[in-house]
């Protein structure tokens, strides 16, 4: 049976992020290859009533283009666990390092929209250590509860790059490159606005800071965050969702910054031609029509 260990308050991400470049070090840091049955931390980290800073998450709805009001964007409990699912990743015991791993997938169930003013339960763990063609997978999950009552939970699968036994399978088909139709919006991005949303979100990892920082894990410029980009691309749909709903993102070829994007909304009608809450989201790069985000929310 898992541990639970209640914290007094959310992490430091300075801290974190402190232990999560030292453990790429040589000789102190985390090496080399992990194995698809090495154990995870048998732990849970759980915080009690959290109270959302107004401040910090007005600040989050001027970076994303979500509404500021008296309910949580669907997003925004990601950034409310994102010091937990840090903390878990920069533990001695966990297998690989947290910078540098990609977030590859997330997937948020709410069963209800969460009022600002609610204290919030959260608790993280990590499961299901898996094989990838490009590496290794983990699942990083978030339950969040207001008293006894399940009210979001979610899932980040992040990716850490090595070889596995699935290497050498064939690849899917290559991203598409041509011309993508007509968008139903543009999305402008820039160093600016995702400096914004790290303050605001405290995901302050260097590939999102700076070009230089960037560069240093093998990008040409600075990069959006995945979860800025899956907010933006939710804002305009958000308040047509119902208020049981899932929200499933997977991310493509990461937005170079600064630039502009297509977004694509399809709403999917429900009996009747009437709306059930449900959309398939798409960013695309806009000359050569790839996927940087393709998503679906699914209403209960």
């Amino acid at each position: 049976m898992s541990k639970t260990i209640t914290l007094d308050g959310p992490p430091s991400t300075l801290d974190v992020y402190s232990k999560a470049v030292t453990a790429m070090l040589p000789v102190i840091g985390k090496s080399g290859s992990v194995r698809p049955d090495t154990p995870l931390p048998d732990r849970r980290y759980r915080l009690e009533n959290v109270r959302v800073d107004p401040d910090r998450l007005h600040a989050y709805t001027l970076a994303t283009g979500q509404q500021f009001g008296p309910v949580l964007p669907i997003t925004y409990p990601f950034v409310l666990q994102f010091p937990l699912a840090m903390k878990i990743m920069t533990d001695g015991d966990f297998p690989f390092g947290a910078v540098g791993s990609v977030h590859l997938e997330n997937t948020v169930e709410r069963f209800r929209p969460i009022g600002v003013d609610e204290p919030l339960t959260i608790e993280t763990h990590a499961e299901n250590l898996r094989e990838h063609r490009k590496g290794i997978l983990v699942d990083m999950v978030s339950e969040f509860s207001v008293g006894t009552e399940p009210v979001t939970r979610q899932v980040a699968t992040f990716l850490s790059q090595q070889r596995t036994s699935l290497s050498d399978e064939p690849r899917g088909p290559a991203p598409r490159e041509q011309a993508p139709p007509p968008p139903n919006a543009i999305l402008s991005v820039d160093l600016g606005r995702i400096r914004e949303y790290a303050a605001a979100s405290g995901d302050r990892n260097p590939i999102h800071m700076s070009d230089l920082s960037a560069k240093a894990f093998g990008f040409p410029k600075a990069i959006a965050h995945g979860m800025w980009s899956a907010a933006a691309a939710i804002a305009n749909v958000e308040p047509q969702l119902p208020d049981h709903v899932t929200y499933a993102v997977k991310w493509g070829k990461p937005i170079l910054l600064p630039a502009k994007v297509n977004l694509y909304v399809r709403r999917i009608d429900g009996v009747g031609g009437k709306s059930s809450g449900s959309f398939d989201i798409a960013i695309l790069n806009r000359r050569k029509g790839y996927p940087h985000l393709t998503a679906t929310t699914r209403g209960a």
